[in-house]
């Protein structure tokens, strides 16, 4: 297998790499040239002025955002959303939702429920009524639950798409390790017409959000390598560069290799969901490679974060300076996955089974 970027990919990190370059703003304030770049509608039909592109093209672009550790609601707006809505959202919201996406509006999924990380069989209820639905629940941990124009919120019979500002919903904010935001959401009989009650595959909702954020993982824990690598590089002690010390370059040695493992193990899942194969037996490698990665990313990233702090010395817990972004990012997505413990179960469930 080769995964070698191909001339699409290339051009979507290219875009990315030279804006950033170009761009100091890493937070909110980025957004709208993001907008202006078109790389919001990479993955747009062509006819709402999109490119057309999907997840091997998202996947780079959200990487590419996350090496310099930038706080925007891409992730949830394009990695857990607009994926898994284009193949099930009808014409008539398709015409409504997807110029607003290229324009700037976020969107987002609500994937947990109280007690149930990725929650597989939802308790939030959706009761047909005539030609609107009723929707009833509570979700938490959900990313930029406040600023989303629309929400996906699986239900017991599909996924219901509904407007941010409806009657009925609220958003309770919750903390984050990097600030980021997110919020409880409670549905109190939120009513949306029928045909906003998608029907769409859970299952695959769930493997694009956690493909998605295994490409964020990848690209924040390579950032912060670099960061690390170059901070030992000019940090001298005793008259010699850290990087000289034999047990600093091991603590290197070891983060390098926990970062090549988890851009492995990104890349190939990533790749195996892309795929247009989508056969049972396809379908389970898939799942095997998303819950290898999404292991990866609960236990390996944070403590490997927790290594570059400590190389940094007293300089990483410096809010002025952008190790701390790294590490609390990690934490936040590290979390969204239900935590390592969590997906060790599910890991080791899945062997069992075999």
């Amino acid at each position: 297998m080769d995964f070698t970027r191909d001339e699409r990919q290339d051009a979507v990190a290219e875009v990315v790499v030279s804006l950033l370059e170009r761009e100091s703003a890493r937070d909110m304030e980025l957004w709208p040239t993001l907008v202006e770049s078109g790389l919001l509608a990479v993955a747009l039909p062509e006819r709402f002025g999109g490119d057309g592109m999907g997840l091997p093209e998202v996947s780079v672009l959200l990487t590419e955002l996350a090496v310099d550790a930038v706080a925007v609601p891409a992730l949830p707006t394009l990695g857990f959303a607009l994926l898994a809505l284009l193949p099930v959202l009808p014409d008539e919201q398709a015409e409504a939702i997807c110029p607003e996406i290229a324009k700037g509006a976020v969107l987002t999924a609500a994937l947990s429920e109280p007690g149930a990380p990725f929650a597989a069989t939802p308790k939030t209820t959706a009761v047909a009524e005539g030609s609107v639905v009723r929707i009833s629940g509570h979700k938490v941990a959900v990313p930029y639950a406040e600023q989303a124009r629309w929400l996906l919120i699986p239900t017991d019979s599909g996924i219901a798409l509904v407007e941010g500002d409806a009657a009925g919903l609220t958003v309770t904010p919750s903390p984050t390790s990097g600030g980021l935001p997110e919020g409880s959401v409670l549905l109190d009989n939120v009513e949306i017409p029928a045909e906003q009650l998608l029907p769409g595959d859970l299952a695959r909702l769930h493997r694009l959000a956690v493909a998605s954020i295994g490409s964020v993982a990848d690209g924040l824990l390579k950032g912060a390598l670099v960061l690390t690598a170059e901070h030992l590089r000019v940090r001298r002690q005793f008259g010699r560069p850290l990087a000289e010390f034999q047990a600093v370059a091991q603590q290197i040695a070891d983060l390098y290799v926990v970062s090549r493992t988890l851009h492995a193990a990104a890349v190939s899942a990533n790749w195996a969901l892309s795929l247009s194969d989508a056969d049972s037996a396809h379908l389970e490698r898939v799942d095997d490679d998303l819950d290898v990665l999404a292991y990866t990313v609960a236990s390996e990233l944070p403590a490997a974060m927790q290594k570059c702090h400590h190389l940094h010395g007293g300089l990483g817990v410096d809010v002025t300076h952008p190790m701390h972004r790294y590490y609390s990012q990690a934490k936040d997505i590290a979390r969204w996955l239900g935590g390592a413990s969590f997906r060790l179960d599910r890991l080791g469930a899945r062997c069992s089974s075999i």
